[in-house]
């Protein structure tokens, strides 16, 4: 079990914060909207209403006994950006903050975020990886240069094994995994031959994986 501190209940916010609490962390909330905490505290053992802005709120706060702080702040840069430097002065551990651009990344990282995620541009950039084409039906970002998909398997492989394809030579790309319907396959041999009911996930740059799947 970690302990975990939630800024900004927003939709962001509230979620992450049911979620974490969901698998038995030890949740505190916090947003300076006297109604919001009101609305939603019956859900959370640990709900404030406090301007995370003061630095004395966040001394009282004890912040460095925290696991994890987020600011889950979308609408307001200016408070998200104060609260990561307060948050890193007061000696948390490790602070994740949300941004919409990369100039915001790049100000919370210089001012004590360990991490900056972007929900909504990551979220866009799923969808449109998802629906551009009806070959792909999940992506994981990994780096920025690999990412993990999954894919239907090419109409070339099927009734052919890994060996015989040579997947890693003939197109750069790692296979973690055969889906077939709600059966995973981790990790399969070298002999394993493709049905066309499979999906293949695999580990790869992008592109690599574009080349294999119709962009229709």
């Amino acid at each position: 079990m970690k302990s975990i501190l939630i800024i900004g209940l927003g939709k962001f916010g509230l979620i992450l914060a049911q979620k974490m609490q969901e698998f038995g962390n030890d949740v505190m909330v916090v947003d300076k909207d006297e109604n919001i905490v009101n609305e939603f505290s019956p859900m959370f053992t640990n709900a404030m209403i406090a301007n995370c802005t003061n630095p004395s709120v966040i001394e009282k706060l004890g912040v460095d006994s925290f696991d994890v702080c987020f600011v889950t702040i979308g609408d307001d840069f200016q408070s998200s950006l104060e609260i990561t430097s307060l948050l890193k002065e007061n000696g948390a551990k490790t602070v994740v903050s949300i941004a919409d651009r990369d100039i915001q990344k790049k100000f919370l990282l210089r001012n004590g975020a360990d991490e900056v995620v972007y929900p909504i541009r990551d979220i866009a950039e799923k969808l449109a990886i998802r629906y551009n084409t009806k070959c792909i039906f999940d992506y994981i970002d990994l780096t920025g240069e690999y990412a993990i998909f999954e894919i239907a398997v090419p109409k070339k492989w099927i009734g052919r094994s890994i060996i015989d394809i040579d997947v890693r030579r003939t197109h750069s790309i790692s296979i973690l995994a055969i889906k077939r319907d709600s059966l995973l396959n981790p990790m399969p041999g070298a002999d394993y031959v493709f049905d066309k009911r499979d999906h293949a996930i695999v580990m790869g740059k992008p592109d690599d994986v574009y080349k294999l799947v119709p962009q229709t």
